[in-house]
């Protein structure tokens, strides 16, 4: 990665300034912390790197410092020069035709980083099996599939699971309303409560009346066994667990559908209930009553989260004897641990920021490193039709995310929900997302690649002239495609020669894209150390944009064909890194558009 390695020398360089005593007063001692940049005078370098900061330390002057940094600076590739307490670097041509070399030797594994050995638990989405995906699952659905495949590529092992919570009241909640849905559909003239505090034990919300459906079609003795029962507590346990369970099944069913359309694959649905058919939640408690972590007081189990830096203590079990959601949680983290995951990622909204710290106090107290458990908190996401914001919820008529996906298309859901930092609001312009321009930032990227397949299928296939009708052979035919592919072998100034003796203002652009190309193996160490597919978004954005720069001053196919292999090769090459950006992002790269 050139940008490391430029400033590793001057690390280096620095260091051996030191110990000859060239850097006036700055002993080893010193601290101080520098950058690689790129200069907004293109004509200083192609990197630079500003050294004012050592003149605290050194007592000297800025430009002092850089030109005798610059003495011990040992990069036979690159010419070095010094401006004011700028140390500039400007690679020689043999180094871009390395990134080429590189880039077309690796194809698909270039940017790869070598297999680690931490195995990583990454869980995301876990919505509650009760009713649709609202438009912040969407984001933490696609942000979280990036995030997995950004991981693989940098070498990590990923398990990526889907928290079921399908255990506790909010169950009863759903199988409540659709048993007054039931009861609806065989005519009982009965509607939901209208009582602030009994509606909220409803989901009122017209999508269950599908499910009410299914059921009784399915199960059409139903009704006729529980007809002189209009209150659903007063069903036998049987009955409510019935639909219960069906519902359940139903609305996951439907869930995955739609993460599916997504292109959102996760290796396992663990269920909440199992953790009660296992023991796992009573077992867990138990251990942490043998470790002196608990009390009772006031007829309930608290945790002593305290001892290990929560603001308060908190209650496992109620006093009606009932398990608050720390308790099935503790157990499902503590069961991801002993699966044998090193490190556990969560993507939770925003609203569960204090979860974060009595989670980690449970590790401890048990045990475990707090510091397995890593949590990504995820903002909100404003949702903009016609110009107007539009609010979402369970318990009324809202836009879903299964209609945002209908409307915008899966890539373009899934551009927008990563292409912010997971901690910053997102807003979504959903007539923006739809359009076909280069303002809307999918199309831009995708346009792109297209425009790359394009040219190079009018270098190596046969082109129709819709004005003359007729039919032109290939740019590039078979014996000297055989030619191209034969680039790799040359060495690497014979093979970027054409391009260097091109006029400048196109061997510049084509410099700064293949600068860019060489950026993508920093990029997928950064982005996946930050936790930040964000990261990928920006990286493509303006690896397109310098593409357009190069296709608008670069013409590819010519007479010379020398030089219309080695520019073939440079898009080529574009096109393998754009695409495997893209594949992080889990969004298509189109060949036609």
């Amino acid at each position: 990665m050139l940008k490391k390695r430029i400033l590793d020398e001057v690390y280096r360089a620095i260091n051996t300034a030191i110990a000859e005593n060239k850097l006036g007063q700055m002993t080893v001692n010193d601290t101080y912390k520098l950058v690689t940049e790129t200069p907004k005078n293109l004509e200083f370098g192609d990197f630079a790197v500003n050294v004012s900061q050592l003149a605290r330390s050194a007592k000297l002057a800025p430009p002092l410092i850089a030109e005798t940094i610059k003495t011990y600076i040992k990069m036979d590739d690159v010419e070095i020069n010094t401006i004011a307490g700028f140390i500039n670097f400007k690679l020689k041509s043999s180094h871009l035709a390395t990134i080429l070399r590189d880039v077309l030797v690796k194809k698909q594994n270039y940017g790869k980083r070598e297999l680690k050995k931490e195995k990583i638990l990454l869980e995301y989405v876990s919505a509650n099996p009760t009713g649709p995906f609202h438009i912040g699952h969407g984001r933490w659905a696609a942000m979280g599939s990036a995030l997995a495949n950004l991981l693989k590529f940098a070498g990590y092992s990923v398990y990526q699971e889907f928290y079921v919570n399908d255990a506790g009241s909010q169950i009863d909640n759903m199988a409540r309303s659709i048993y007054l849905r039931i009861l609806q559909l065989n005519g009982i003239a009965i509607d939901f409560p209208t009582d602030e505090v009994e509606i909220k034990k409803y989901y009122p919300g017209e999508y269950l009346i599908p499910v009410a459906k299914d059921f009784c079609d399915k199960y059409a003795d139903f009704y006729a066994r529980n007809k002189d029962i209009q209150v659903y507590d007063e069903l036998e346990e049987s009955e409510r667990n019935l639909i219960k369970n069906y519902g359940k099944r139903y609305m996951l069913g439907l869930q995955k559908q739609l993460l599916n359309k997504l292109n959102v694959e996760f290796d396992n649905y663990f269920s909440e209930t199992s953790l009660y058919e296992k023991n796992l939640v009573s077992k867990t408690l138990d251990s942490m009553i043998e470790k002196n972590l608990t009390y009772n007081e006031d007829g309930a189990l608290w945790f002593k989260s305290t001892d290990f830096g929560d603001e308060k203590d908190r209650v496992l079990i109620k006093n009606d004897g009932k398990y608050t959601y720390l308790s099935p949680d503790i157990a499902y983290h503590i069961n991801k641990l002993e699966r044998g995951y090193d490190k556990l990622i969560n993507i939770w909204g925003a609203d569960h920021h204090g979860y974060i710290c009595r989670m980690k106090a449970a590790l401890s107290g048990l045990g475990y490193s707090a510091e397995a458990l890593e949590v990504l908190l995820g903002q909100l996401v404003n949702l903009k039709v016609d110009g107007e914001a539009v609010r979402m919820g369970k318990r009324k008529k809202m836009i879903t995310l299964e209609e945002l996906v209908e409307e915008v298309g899966t890539d373009a859901t899934r551009y927008w929900m990563t292409c912010r930092d997971i901690n910053t609001t997102l807003d979504f312009d959903v007539e923006l997302a739809k359009s076909k321009c280069d303002e809307n930032p999918v199309f831009y990227v995708q346009y792109a690649h297209a425009r790359a397949c394009s040219i190079l299928r009018n270098a190596y296939g046969e082109v129709v002239d819709t004005v003359e009708k007729t039919v032109k052979a290939p740019a590039i035919s078979e014996s000297d495609n055989i030619t191209f592919n034969a680039l790799l072998e040359l060495a690497p100034d014979e093979a970027f020669a054409p391009i260097c003796s091109a006029d400048e203002q196109s061997y510049e652009a084509t410099k700064r894209l293949l600068l860019k190309l060489e950026e993508f193996k920093g990029l997928i160490e950064s982005s996946a150390e930050a936790r930040a597919p964000y990261m990928v978004c920006k990286y493509l954005q303006d690896l397109a944009a310098l593409f357009h720069s190069f296709y608008n001053v670069s013409r590819v196919i010519t007479n010379d064909l020398a030089l219309t292999k080695a520019r073939l090769a440079v898009v080529t090459a574009f096109k393998t890194v754009l695409s495997s950006g893209l594949t992080i992002l889990g969004i298509s790269s189109p060949e036609r558009m």
